[in-house]
């Protein structure tokens, strides 16, 4: 019997996979269970409709992160710290500081998105790298002067 997988499975496949199992298995198991259910021909059309409207979907969401990496690429950001000497910042720069700048700057961006390896404790320029959605990366310039 073919079934269409609703969760993913280590053993069978991923979600919305259309796979063979015995038939004992799929009405006792799957199907009462909501793992599966039996892949008719009506469910397969269906089935291929939610397919393209996935890859539709993130065609469009791939598409609008590319243009917010394009705006990101030309922003500068400015935070300023308090210095003690030697040019060493009082606390350090961290995602939630700069994503609130960007705020300022009329952008929304969740600081889970920005990937600091560790936090900023110096004066200086850097490019911080953004994750962005469909696996676009982006960057923006944070320049951290003294108050």
């Amino acid at each position: 019997m073919k079934v269409i997988l609703r969760k993913n499975s280590d053993k069978l496949g991923n979600m919305s996979e259309v796979v063979s199992v015995k038939d004992g298995y799929a009405r006792n198991y799957l199907i009462p269970r909501g793992i599966a259910y039996e892949a008719t021909e009506g469910s397969l059309r269906q089935l291929e409709e939610e397919r393209k409207q996935q890859s539709h979907f993130v065609d469009k969401e791939r598409k609008q992160a590319e243009t917010l990496a394009v705006q990101l690429e030309k922003i500068s950001i400015t935070i300023k710290m308090k210095v003690g000497e030697e040019d060493k910042l009082f606390g350090s720069v961290t995602s939630q500081m700069i994503a609130d700048a960007l705020v300022e700057k009329e952008i929304t961006l969740d600081k889970r998105h920005i990937e600091l390896e560790e936090p900023l404790k110096a004066l200086g320029i850097y490019d911080v790298p953004v994750k962005l959605a469909g696996g676009v990366m982006g960057k923006i310039k944070v320049w951290i002067v003294r108050e």
